[in-house]
């Protein structure tokens, strides 16, 4: 685990966060800094707001209430030609690695560059050939097509696509999702060696407790709403790998150990009160 950077300024900062679609609530008063050089892994259940969190940092969902700061300035009070120039600064590696299937791997990790450097392609081969490296694939893949890979291949293609501008911010989401043991911690040391070689701000959204327990200098843990107390903080915990563990939050506990435990007798409790006599 790295040495947390928790002195530095922070880079992104969001402020009593309400993010809601339609009359659902998602998430409530979020409020969270994180420092520039930072790893933050973000855990929960499912429907609990991880990756609707890791949507608003990037502006790909407005909040309803509250707001989110990157380097400073408000994420929604951007026009969409500053967002759009802000959004270059950040690399966003999707869950299914989210690549094109009709374009050759080469195709796709260089699709940034294309995309906002058009006029710079002598250098695009040299990046591409880069990242490719970091990510510790041979260049025969580079004329392959996604469905020619494996989940793995796909998801360090995606990574390599992430990293092709040079990001300062790294956003995960569900990195090793679908993958066996041993390519889920090849993918937990790629994060790690990219951290190491690049001074990147990386926040990662995981199921993963081992991901988060190995990647992340800090761990914050979201419940769902619907599962809270009235006026209780939807952010159950905030702090180191090491601290988890010892965490005295019962919920926190079952989570990060596997363990049915309440959730078990809920649904016996459920169950008992739909029974018809």
């Amino acid at each position: 685990m790295a040495v947390s950077q928790s002195n530095r300024e922070p880079i992104i900062e969001i402020d009593s966060l309400n993010v809601s679609f339609g009359r659902q609530d998602v998430l409530r008063n979020i409020s969270l800094s994180v420092p520039a050089g930072q790893t933050l892994a973000i855990i929960g259940e499912s429907g609990c707001g991880k990756t609707v969190l890791l949507k608003t940092i990037i502006g790909l969902v407005r909040p309803s209430s509250g707001f989110v700061k990157f380097d400073g300035q408000r994420i929604d009070q951007l026009t969409d030609q500053e967002l759009t120039q802000e959004r270059t600064r950040f690399g966003f590696v999707f869950q299914n690695a989210a690549l094109f299937d009709s374009m050759t791997v080469a195709e796709n990790i260089s699709f940034p560059l294309r995309q906002h450097h058009p006029d710079q392609r002598a250098a695009h081969e040299e990046s591409m050939l880069a990242r490719l490296a970091e990510v510790g694939l041979p260049t025969a893949v580079l004329r392959k097509r996604p469905a020619e890979l494996s989940g793995g291949m796909r998801k360090r293609v995606g990574l390599a696509r992430a990293l092709i501008m040079k990001p300062e911010v790294l956003l995960y989401d569900e990195p090793t999702t679908g993958l066996d043991p041993i390519v889920s911690d090849v993918i937990n040391e790629l994060m790690m060696r990219t951290r190491k070689k690049n001074p990147v701000t990386s926040i990662i959204v995981t199921h993963d407790m081992k991901t988060a327990q190995k990647v992340a200098d800090r761990i914050v843990m979201l419940y769902p709403l619907a599962r809270l107390a009235a006026g209780e903080s939807q952010i159950l915990f905030d702090g180191t790998p090491d601290e988890i563990e010892r965490t005295k939050d019962r919920r926190v506990a079952q989570f990060i150990r596997g363990e049915a435990g309440d959730r078990l007798m809920e649904m016996n409790e459920n169950a008992e009160e739909g029974m018809v006599i």
